[in-house]
């Protein structure tokens, strides 16, 4: 079930705000200034690289006006185009020195942008309150962010390995044709480029619609899959395969015919952008051709235009791409900054302290109201205390707001009304990371990660020996199920655990508890997958393992809570009997009545 007031993260994504773009980019440029050497020797370069580009068709031409005569020494016949020609080979060798000498220099100003924005945006998601994830789509996500910092590295790529490059080669083009032959030829230059740019600006709009599509479909395609796979089990429970298939299916079906639209664009985009090139290369040729005829240019000029242009032409060709690819990496980008903006529900305040604890702390609900949406409370007016070092249980009906209970001392929400304290300190006024750290719980549904038992019990105490992961095995009674296995605590779970059975995962949770060792411990259906034999033994290492600590047991089997110091009866929100196991048969109201029920179907059960 989700609590949560959201929309759904698979709602249409609608296209960014004019200014997008703009914000996105002025945000991404201080992960870059962190490299301003880098960044300003990587335009150097670049300038060295387009100089020594533009540089060849001017060499090629004296090549050409050298072969175009005899001399009248004839070793200038050797001579000349062979400096020539080496000084060709040299330029040519520069400009991808030079090229590879300012990819060298900023690649680590790429990937050290990529690698902080990603950690920021990691960092965040584990920041934000338990409502996000309640409702966000897992597959849908990583996909978002997997796409944003990829975005980066293409961003950094085109922007400054190709455009800007490109119109560095034009600005020097132009000035050339414009000062060594007539402005004619820098017009009709010009002319074309403008005319490039403003179709291939505008069609590559029109088509961005259909790239954001297909990018949608190919998310939500993404998303279907991994939720599916991740319930196999539920999916073969029902024999649903055929169902999973068609809605993935449907999926693909839309993405297929999104991806057809961008395809035929790309094919309009590209052709035009052909004519344009082709109309303009052959009235720059046309004249250059009269110049030669009437004597006003040589060969040599006819074959530097020719050379210009096609080196102008070349990466304009992928300029429809670049702008494209562009616009999708600044769109990326902001979907993985909305994430990173995306406001923290439950936050520290500012100069908040950690929780000063005592040896064994008290804990205490004060007229506690809750709700995870404003029309659903879930919790009315709860008041009750944990003496330090005692243990207090809460039974009820499923829904009664039990587990509600250890959400709120986690801080996964903030409550509505009144306050938890520990110590007398409200856990709003201290850091959440000391209220975390001074709580250790065995949850009704464990998770675990795809690693080893040892990674999935040490991640309670992640600096513990093998030893210390060893004893807490033992105490959950798990060790010689671990040890006979093959490869015994480097055993993998596979993915949340599900190569273990329920009460094999539950005692490695227990476990992970157990290792952590904290003041405060909170039982959420700790047993609930085990067998009364393992039960028994269970109860007996976390009544010990409870011992001088402050505990919380949550359970529906009361024979579990018969030893508790006191035993919260909650039902629709409320606490509605408290006391010991005896006061509470001995009031002969709800709890006695859940109490005679459990003993008809529990009959080997008795009071302790």
């Amino acid at each position: 079930m989700r609590y949560h007031g959201e929309s759904s993260p698979s709602a249409p994504h609608l296209p960014p705000p004019p200014d997008a773009d703009g914000r996105t980019l002025k945000r991404l440029l201080p992960y870059l200034f962190q490299y301003k050497w880098r960044v300003a020797a990587a335009l150097l370069f670049m300038v060295g690289a387009k100089l020594a580009n533009v540089s060849v068709p001017i060499l090629l031409k004296h090549l050409v006006d050298a072969m175009s005569f005899k001399p009248s020494d004839p070793a200038q016949v050797l001579v000349v185009p062979a400096a020539l020609l080496l000084g060709y080979g040299l330029l040519r060798l520069m400009t991808s020195a030079f090229t590879e000498l300012r990819e060298l220099v900023f690649a680590k100003a790429t990937q050290g942008a990529a690698r902080s924005i990603a950690l920021e945006t990691f960092e965040h998601l584990h920041a934000l309150s338990l409502r996000f994830h309640l409702a966000r789509q897992t597959g849908g996500m990583t996909r978002d962010i997997e796409r944003g910092v990829r975005g980066i590295e293409s961003l950094i790529s085109y922007s400054l390995y190709s455009i800007v490059p490109t119109l560095i080669e034009v600005t020097l083009v132009l000035s050339i044709l414009a000062i060594r032959f007539d402005a004619w030829f820098a017009w009709i230059t010009l002319a074309a480029l403008a005319l490039y740019i403003y179709f291939t600006v505008r069609i590559t709009e029109w088509r961005t619609q259909f790239r954001r599509e297909a990018n949608e479909f190919d998310s939500a395609a993404h998303t279907r899959a991994i939720d599916s796979l991740l319930n196999y089990e539920t999916v073969k429970y029902f024999g649903n395969e055929a169902y999973e298939a068609k809605r993935y299916d449907d999926t693909l079906e839309r993405l297929r015919l999104a991806r057809l639209k961008a395809q035929t664009t790309l094919s309009v985009l590209n052709t035009g952008q052909q004519l344009i090139i082709a109309v303009a290369l052959v009235g720059m040729l046309w004249r250059a051709t009269q110049g030669v005829v009437e004597g006003r240019m040589t060969l040599g000029d006819l074959v530097m235009i020719n050379a210009f242009m096609i080196q102008l032409y070349i990466p304009l060709n992928f300029l429809g791409v670049l702008y494209r690819e562009i616009k999708q990496s600044l769109t990326d980008l902001d979907k993985m900054f909305t994430l990173m903006d995306r406001e923290r529900e439950v936050a520290d305040q500012p100069g908040a302290l950690p929780l000063q604890l005592g040896q064994a702390p008290a804990l205490r609900f004060e007229s506690v109201s809750f709700a995870y949406e404003p029309d659903r409370p879930i919790l009315h007016d709860i008041s009750f205390e944990i003496p330090a070092g005692k243990t207090v249980a809460v039974v009820g009906p499923s829904g009664s707001g039990k587990s509600t209970l250890a959400r709120l001392m986690f801080r996964f929400y903030d409550v509505q009304q009144g306050r938890i304290t520990i110590n007398g300190q409200d856990i709003r006024q201290v850091t959440q990371a000391s209220v975390r750290s001074a709580l250790g719980i065995v949850p009704q549904d464990t998770v675990l990660f795809n690693d080893s038992v040892a990674y999935n019990i040490a991640y309670g105490r992640t600096g513990a020996s093998q030893a210390e992961i060893e004893e807490a095995a033992k105490s959950a009674r798990i060790h010689d199920f671990i040890v006979s296995t093959p490869k015994g605590y480097a055993t993998s779970v596979g993915e949340r655990g599900l190569k273990l059975s329920g009460g094999e995962k539950q005692r490695v949770a227990i476990a992970r508890t157990l290792l952590k060792n904290p003041p405060i411990l909170v039982f959420d259906e700790a047993t609930s997958a085990l067998d009364s034999a393992n039960e028994r033994a269970i109860q007996a290492e976390l009544a010990s393992a409870a011992q001088n600590k402050t505990t919380l047991v949550i359970a529906h089997r009361l024979s579990t809570v018969v030893d508790a110091h006191e035993i919260l009866v909650m039902e629709a929100g409320r606490i509605i009997e408290r006391g010991t196991q005896a006061q509470l048969l001995q009031q002969n109201g709800r709890y006695a009545q859940m109490w005679a029920l459990q003993q008809n179907t529990e009959p080997e059960t008795t009071p302790a």
